[in-house]
């Protein structure tokens, strides 16, 4: 059985699919809309058709309900894809404390066992730490669920996620910045930096991979790290990408690629 250390059973339940997890994508956050007791008892009634993989109380620790092999009736479309958390309350509440600790510790987990990335996502078909909205039609219509508040606190679950990983002592390079520096420092005038600590962790990091000289370890983003990171994307190792995808510029795949071997860890 595929089950949390920590989490507390409380299965099982009929509502499920045994073996049906196609992949795990990420963690998706519902909202109850009322209470654990009344909530566990639904998810038990055969005439739901629903259920979760986790239910998250107010206060006291989280509960299993669905192996996380097995298929939770959660989210319709997106049951094959991903890991469901039911929180206690109603939409417009915001995680306590102890759910949000919990919720920190499921996704810290779900990264450790099936590599889910620690980033928020609103895409179906991405990965991270997702919502049931998000879905939209697909995945039931229930585009109100969990809630503005719940969906806001994602960065708090994501960064105490990194804690509990130790993550957070990494070095963090942000996408958005070293992008803009790729496509702005070729143009500037010669030793021109734009966000040059990051840069420098990237140059580091393709110098590393033998793909840089080191007198262009510079923290500027110019032409000859631009052909440099060009050849990380190309490489089997950078993603294996070809044409426009592999123009030098960042991009999320690859600079997270490049980041897993080399000790620093990327934000958007």
């Amino acid at each position: 059985m595929a089950l949390m250390p920590g989490a507390t059973y409380i299965g099982p339940t009929p509502n499920k699919r045994v073996d049906g997890m196609v992949e795990v994508r990420g963690l998706v956050l519902h909202i109850q809309e009322g209470n654990e007791q009344g909530s566990e008892a639904w998810f038990k009634n055969p005439a739901s058709q629903a259920s979760a993989h986790f239910l998250n109380p107010k206060t006291g620790a989280l509960r299993q309900l669905v192996d996380t092999k097995d298929r939770a009736w959660a989210e319709a479309d997106g049951n094959a894809h991903w890991v469901s958390i039911e929180n206690e309350g109603y939409a417009g509440d915001k995680l306590t404390a102890s759910q949000l600790e919990n919720a920190a510790q499921l996704l810290a987990w779900l990264h450790k066992t099936y590599s889910v990335p620690l980033e928020s996502t609103d895409d179906p078909t991405g990965k991270g730490l997702g919502w049931h909205g998000m879905g939209g039609a697909a995945w039931g219509g229930h585009t109100g669920c969990p809630g503005d508040p719940i969906k806001a606190q994602r960065a708090a679950i994501i960064a105490r996620a990194e804690q509990i990983l130790g993550l957070d002592q990494k070095p963090k390079v942000s996408l958005a910045h070293v992008v803009y520096a790729a496509q702005h420092d070729p143009q500037a005038a010669q030793g021109h930096t734009t966000y040059k600590g990051e840069v420098l962790l990237v140059e580091k990091a393709l110098q590393a991979e033998g793909l840089l000289a080191a007198q262009y370890v510079d923290g500027s983003f110019g032409t000859r790290t631009v052909g440099a990171y060009a050849r990380w994307q190309r490489s089997a190792a950078g993603g294996g990408f070809t044409g426009t995808a592999a123009d030098g510029v960042p991009g999320k795949t690859s600079l997270k690629l490049l980041a897993a071997r080399h000790n620093f860890t990327v934000t958007d």
